[in-house]
């Protein structure tokens, strides 16, 4: 079994350690890719942390771009060389939810620890989020990748995977945002600028960015804000509601944290719903008022990864970036080697970082 380099974190909260893995080639309806780039996202962090539990040792990363370098049986409209944005989204594509339009719900579930990958001892390894990213080369369902060009760097491509589809699928899939509604954006981070940028494709009048500092809201701006709050001022909600000259049609909350979700009801007109993106660690609760948002038709929604069809949307948000529409490079903070992956984490958790990027060395014909 070929063995690749990958990050692993062995125990939760702990630093991840690079070391020689087994990965084992394709089967049936999988396919190999050789990664050149793979973003650090929140999602994996809180993982890597223990907020949502899971098997270890683990290889995390979910956001990613390569080519692919194999294929299995039955896998077809794919070659090998192609370019391609790799994903979690892993759907079975016959259970209700997939023939639905719902790949993101996909009912059948996967184990990652009987997955392609193994320790180098031949012990147990999980891939967790069903692609285990941090890694020279992921083996996937064909499903979970999407054909784009070779003209997208593998770093912008990578943020197709999850901060964009997400942001913007929120915006344009959850919300069905429509021309001349306005939004706000409780955190401008790399998903709420995301949420940002969808909200100024949808063609939003007002979109009213909402963040600690002052710095994330300047960037806010660069990507649509049309009009900003620092969150730690005496109720900001009201200072959004001038802005806007009423409630928010929609108010995406794009960050775990509850006291966004708290006060995100506080924002909303009549009619408005609170979009429920970002992911608090299990076990954190939030407290509304039913009375109050029946009185005037509020409601709550929960966004699963922009309630994406991939093979739908990816390839509509290609042709965006590449009219100079739709920002990806902007996206990219920094860039790092595999070996430097603990530091590209601890500047993710600092809140400086609108997107860390793994980078590797390979070959893009």
């Amino acid at each position: 079994m070929p063995r690749i380099t990958a990050a692993v974190c062995h125990e939760f909260g702990a630093d991840l350690t690079i070391e020689q893995v087994d990965l084992r080639a394709p089967i049936a309806n999988e396919v190999e890719v050789t990664l050149g780039a793979c973003a650090v996202c929140h999602s994996d962090i809180s993982f890597a942390q223990g907020a949502w539990g899971g098997a270890l040792p683990a290889v995390f990363g979910h956001e990613a771009a390569g080519r692919i370098t194999a294929i299995g049986d039955g896998v077809h409209g794919l070659a090998v060389g192609d370019h391609v944005v790799v994903t979690l989204i892993r759907s079975c594509g016959h259970c209700d939810n997939c023939v639905g339009g719902k790949p993101t719900l996909c009912l059948t579930p996967y184990d990652g620890t009987a997955g392609p990958l193994r320790a180098a001892d031949g012990g147990p390894m999980n891939q967790a989020m069903a692609c285990g990213a941090f890694a020279e080369r992921v083996v996937i369902h064909h499903r979970q990748v999407v054909k784009v060009s070779r003209d997208i760097p593998f770093d912008a491509a990578a943020l197709l995977a999850c901060g964009v589809i997400t942001g913007v699928g929120a915006v344009v899939n959850s919300a069905h945002v429509r021309p001349g509604q306005d939004v706000v954006v409780i955190g401008a981070g790399g998903v709420g600028l995301n949420a940002i940028q969808g909200a100024r494709i949808a063609g939003a009048r007002r979109i009213v960015a909402v963040d600690l500092t002052e710095e994330k809201l300047d960037i806010a701006r660069d990507f649509g804000a049309t009009d900003t709050v620092l969150a730690t001022q005496d109720r900001p909600w009201r200072a959004a509601k001038t802005a806007m000259g009423r409630g928010a049609d929609a108010v995406f909350v794009t960050v775990g944290a509850i006291p966004a979700y708290q006060d995100a009801a506080r924002y909303l007109g009549y009619g408005g719903q609170i979009v429920m993106v970002g992911m608090p660690k299990s076990g954190d609760t939030a407290t509304y008022e039913p009375v109050m948002m029946a009185a005037v038709a509020q409601g709550m929604i929960g966004s699963k990864m922009g309630d994406v069809v991939i093979q739908r949307d990816i390839p509509w948000m290609v042709d965006l970036y590449q009219q100079g529409r739709l920002k990806l490079d902007e996206l990219v903070s920094r860039r790092w080697n595999l070996d430097q992956i603990n530091d590209a984490i601890a500047d993710t958790k600092s809140g400086s970082a609108k997107r860390n990027v793994i980078t590797f060395n390979i070959d893009p014909s």
